[in-house]
């Protein structure tokens, strides 16, 4: 067939603009974007900031309405337990200036309509 999904566009719109806007959010509150859809073979990581002490993964979910629930419930344990495994993987690969010592931190930006709400430390 061929043809592009429109469906699957349209999510992949919206998500890049939720990750926009998070990572605008970060960058407000004084942190660098380092990476940004990291994309190993066992995943992806949606943003990685850091600033002075902190080293911050973070999951970005974007939803237009809250019908099939709030975006932060997407963040299942089971994802929890990927996004550790991709940090690890992310570590092991990069070599940040100044990240010895840092805190480690996994955070989850819930993006709905105009909010941007930032959970910092969601596991």
């Amino acid at each position: 067939m061929g043809g592009r999904d429109p469906r699957r566009a349209y999510r992949q719109r919206l998500g890049a603009r939720g990750e926009d806007r998070a990572a605008d959010w970060y960058r407000a509150a004084g942190y660098d974007v380092v990476a940004r859809n990291w994309r190993c073979a066992d995943g992806e990581l949606d943003l990685v900031v850091l600033r002075p002490g902190e080293l911050v993964f973070c999951e970005v979910k974007t939803r237009s309405s809250d019908r099939f629930g709030v975006p932060a419930e997407a963040v299942t344990i089971a994802k929890q337990r990927r996004l550790r495994m991709l940090a690890a993987r992310f570590l092991a690969d990069h070599v940040l200036a100044g990240t010895a010592g840092r805190t480690i931190r996994f955070d989850v930006v819930a993006v709905s309509g105009s909010t941007v709400d930032v959970i910092e430390a969601a596991f």
